[in-house]
């Protein structure tokens, strides 16, 4: 094998959902174990998380959030069909059923993205040079045009298509999880043609569902990145630089009631599984596996 030139960028999500997340996420970043975050910016420590950022030169997009917690635009924070009797976003599965009923406004999708994408700007002084979906609802059917659309508004160039090669190899991954990433996986091919007509662009290869919480280890990462690449080489053997985006959620569990977007921390927020993701992150035979395979870690803008 060639020496491929491999970017890789490691993207450490919802950023501002807690302290403790914030505190992982910055260590994870220090030991040179992430490249990237996204930022939640209706999670209770996005401020913090945004000044952490600027501290330490932490590159940050954004994670648009339409399913957890409380919408950042005022207008829709008391009536509006992003929300549930009880006054909170749908929930993952919640936003899903409503989506597929035809019961949420996509004008008023779109006035919450583009908040969102406001306050990311107010928080950090930039606008997100990437932005994706927490829970992945952009790609999600309606919600991909109008994201597509808030993007292109906004020059945002990139965004994250899960598409995962090798994820149906996976046994270990439970059957109710497999629907919902193979789900994952039929919206993100359908998703690829809008974002393409509106010039958004994503990285070669997308790593993150196989590898996410307790199934995260060194050896899950390297045959991910390794297999994925390979296959990608077999189809297009004279590219010379392959990118990658893989996705990851370290942390330090959350301790109620600090945490949330506005309704506390959920049980994955809590679990070991974060502090999991961030040992195994920052363990040096990962980091000597990128050296010896040419794999170097940056953000969207080194693209």
């Amino acid at each position: 094998l060639r020496m491929l030139q491999v970017k890789l960028i490691i993207t450490g999500d919802d950023f501002g959902y807690c302290p403790r997340r914030n505190q992982g996420i910055v260590d994870c970043f220090l030991a040179g174990a992430i490249s990237n975050v996204s930022l939640l910016v209706n999670g209770s420590a996005a401020a913090d998380a945004a000044k952490l950022a600027r501290r330490y030169n932490i590159p940050i997009g954004l994670h648009a959030n339409l399913s957890e917690g409380s919408p950042v635009c005022e207008v829709l924070k008391t009536n509006s069909s992003l929300l549930n009797q009880d006054g909170f976003f749908h929930g993952k599965m919640g936003f899903r059923t409503a989506l597929s009923k035809g019961l949420l406004n996509m004008s008023e999708v779109k006035q919450e993205l583009k908040a969102q994408v406001e306050l990311f700007h107010e928080l950090t002084g930039h606008l997100p040079p990437h932005m994706d979906g927490h829970q992945h609802v952009h790609v999600l059917p309606e919600v991909r045009h109008v994201f597509a659309e808030v993007l292109e508004e906004y020059g945002i160039k990139y965004t994250r298509v899960p598409i995962e090669p090798g994820l149906h190899n996976c046994d270990w991954i439970p059957p109710s999880l497999m629907d919902f990433y193979l789900g994952v996986e039929e919206d993100s091919f359908n998703t690829v043609d809008v974002f393409t007509k509106h010039g958004i662009r994503w990285p070669d290869i997308y790593i993150g569902l196989s590898t996410m919480g307790r199934n995260m280890s060194v050896s899950s990462i390297r045959s991910a990145i390794d297999s994925a690449v390979l296959q990608l080489t077999a189809k297009a053997p004279q590219s010379s630089t392959v990118t990658i985006e893989l996705m990851v959620h370290p942390g330090y569990p959350s301790v109620p009631p600090a945490g949330g977007c506005g309704q506390g921390p959920d049980d994955f927020s809590q679990s070991w599984e974060r502090l999991h993701e961030l040992q195994t992150l920052i363990k040096p035979e990962l980091q000597s596996h990128y050296k010896s395979r040419n794999i170097q870690l940056c953000s969207f803008k080194d693209l």
